[in-house]
């Protein structure tokens, strides 16, 4: 069971994932440079895919840094408080993407039942905690990515009118 459990959450996981390539790939360097809001959701997805996929979080560290700015004094379209560092290219983008979608893989991959029932992503930044269990953050995390991917896909049809289609399956199952 626990095996089928992981094929199916890697080909759904993996079709969000692939959802968000498709949209950054489709995206001209110029429109990335331009929307600011493009670009920050766009940094901001790939971070948080990356974070929830670090068990346990304390351990980790970004491939593409980012500075806490005070809520305050947020550059105009940041969508948070995590500001790159500087501009990221769209292939450093889709680098870090491929990285972050290889770590989910394997983390998916070697998840046992004793894992699923015992490991556990804990956060806890003031009162802001998050105690979930792998399975829970997974698909937390898939929902996240989902969900931003789609915001992308709104702002390609404005900008471009065009946008990726819908991903059925992760690329490894088509």
């Amino acid at each position: 069971m626990i095996d089928q459990i992981k094929e199916n959450l890697w080909s759904q996981f993996g079709a969000s994932v692939d959802s968000l390539e498709k949209a950054i790939t489709l995206c001209p360097e110029n429109i990335l440079v331009e929307n600011k809001r493009l670009f920050y959701m766009t940094y901001h997805i790939l971070v948080f895919l990356d974070y929830y996929v670090t068990i346990p979080p304390e351990n980790f560290s970004p491939k593409l840094p980012y500075t806490i700015t005070d809520p305050e004094n947020l550059p105009e379209n940041a969508i948070d408080d995590l500001v790159p560092n500087r501009f990221y290219t769209k292939t450093e983008l889709l680098d870090y993407l491929q990285s972050s979608r290889e770590k989910c893989r394997n983390l998916i991959a070697g998840l046992t039942e004793e894992k699923i029932k015992n490991e556990r992503f804990v956060e806890d930044f003031e009162s802001d905690a998050m105690n979930y269990s792998i399975l829970e953050i997974l698909l937390y995390n898939m929902r996240h990515v989902q969900h931003h991917a789609a915001q992308l896909n709104m702002i390609l049809r404005q900008e471009i009118n065009d946008a990726p289609k819908w991903v059925f399956r992760a690329k490894e199952y088509n």
